[in-house]
């Protein structure tokens, strides 16, 4: 098999947040909507008038809404998020049995199941998952969950070489949609490779300087962060930065090197990590070049 027929292994995946994100995030947006309502029940309170009462039941109801809406949503996406847990996607049959599940117990356009699916698809065929990722309505869809997709979107176009098209999603993420740090962080580096590779590399850098790929709490990201600080760091020609960021990778898996040996990729970049792949020994040079041909 050619080994340009798919492209370089992904230093991360289309992936779902697992049942204790989840349950972080649910109860952070239950306080904001918690308090402000105890918080209207005080004044009417003191305040002990008829009409201040009816508009604080209103308010209430509307709240008791959301609230079982977010509920059941924690419900839906802790569901899909056990399934993946418990299936290995790394084997074909896992993957097969996990979107057999997928199928039979998710709506076909359950926003959550399509970012699961993406996932499972991603270790045969990236083309797949994007098609998949495609399905999520982005004009419909919550604001965050739209910039997920089109981070999702983004990243898969970047790993086939479609700097363009990755761009433009990338253009229309807002990262102040974000509370959660690893959301934030993740879209970042998809958004600053995006820029790095498009012409806007001071805003590329700029951005990913916020966020310190060592921090525990993104261990989970480090290879995104750093892939995205070497093409960064390329772009200006900042040889040191991105030395530095391709042995950040080489440390946590050398295979990851391989992204940055093929078509379409930053010269100084290319090279250096060619070189750091041969010395590596885990990838034969006759590999490596095959991958330069």
């Amino acid at each position: 098999m050619s080994t340009r027929s798919k492209p370089p292994a992904a230093p991360n995946k289309p992936a779902i947040p697992d049942a204790a994100e989840i349950r972080k995030v649910m109860r952070s947006a239950l306080l904001r909507i918690g308090i402000p309502v105890g918080v209207v029940w005080i004044v009417v309170i003191l305040i002990n008038h008829r009409y201040g009462y009816i508009t604080a039941g209103i308010i209430t109801a509307v709240a008791a809404g959301i609230v079982s809406w977010a509920l059941w949503h924690m419900r839906r996406s802790t569901k899909v998020a056990n399934i993946l847990r418990s299936a290995d996607i790394s084997t074909a049959h896992g993957r097969k049995e996990a979107m057999e599940q997928l199928e039979s117990g998710a709506a076909k356009k359950d926003t959550t199941a399509l970012f699961a699916k993406a996932q499972i698809l991603m270790h045969e065929d990236p083309r797949k998952a994007l098609e998949v990722l495609e399905q999520i309505n982005l004009d419909k869809a919550m604001a965050p969950v739209a910039d997920e997709a089109r981070g999702q979107r983004a990243m898969i176009h970047l790993l086939l070489g479609e700097v363009d098209r990755a761009r433009a999603l990338a253009d229309a993420i807002e990262l102040s949609r974000h509370d959660q740090l690893k959301s934030r962080a993740s879209l970042a580096a998809v958004i600053a490779e995006a820029w790095a590779r498009s012409g806007q590399a001071k805003r590329a850098n700029d951005t990913l300087d916020l966020f310190d790929p060592e921090n525990s709490e993104l261990q989970d990201l480090r290879p995104q962060l750093y892939r995205a600080r070497a093409f960064a760091a390329a772009s200006v020609s900042d040889t040191k930065r991105m030395r530095h960021a391709l042995r950040k990778l080489r440390s946590i898996n050398p295979q990851l090197l391989g992204g940055f040996v093929q078509k379409k990729i930053h010269p100084l970049l290319e090279r250096e990590a060619k070189q750091m792949l041969m010395q590596s020994g885990a990838i034969p040079k006759k590999l490596v070049r095959q991958r330069m041909s």
